[in-house]
């Protein structure tokens, strides 16, 4: 049971959600990179961007499947639903023990949910040009 294909997503929203993406991560990154907490502690938080993104991702991946009918077993698509629990509650908990102004941890948490809410839309659009290339005619000769 595959539905009908989604339209090609227009080039601004393609633009618009990878500008979000690296806007999100780039200032994540810059926040650790200038911050002057222990190195193992900014490895915590690279951990956690890194994790997130690839649980959104494929939680993302996971409920577009099951919804255009192609099988994804239920043991994974559980695991992709703890995996962005997981990453979320780790921020709050390193967050809220973080020796950081509230304003700091406030840029950590926005930096982080437009990263996660970037990253899913990144993907949508990838998924969807690719289908939307795969189902458009061929062109025909002397066209």
């Amino acid at each position: 049971m595959h539905s009908s294909p989604a339209p090609r997503p227009s080039s601004a929203f393609i633009g618009a959600s990878w500008a979000a993406l690296l806007i999100g991560v780039v200032t994540y990154l810059s926040g650790l990179w200038n911050a002057g907490m222990p190195l193992n502690e900014k490895g915590y938080y690279f951990t956690i961007l890194m994790y997130g993104l690839f649980a959104a991702i494929s939680l993302q991946k996971s409920v577009r499947d099951r919804s255009e009918g192609i099988a994804v077993t239920g043991i994974y698509f559980g695991l992709c639903w703890i995996s962005v629990l997981l990453a979320l509650l780790l921020l709050t908990v390193g967050l809220w023990n973080a020796a950081l102004q509230n304003s700091e941890k406030g840029f950590y948490a926005m930096a982080f949910l437009l990263s996660l809410f970037a990253a899913v839309a990144v993907q949508k659009n990838v998924r969807d040009v690719a289908r939307a290339s795969a189902t458009a005619p061929a062109e025909l000769p002397g066209t």
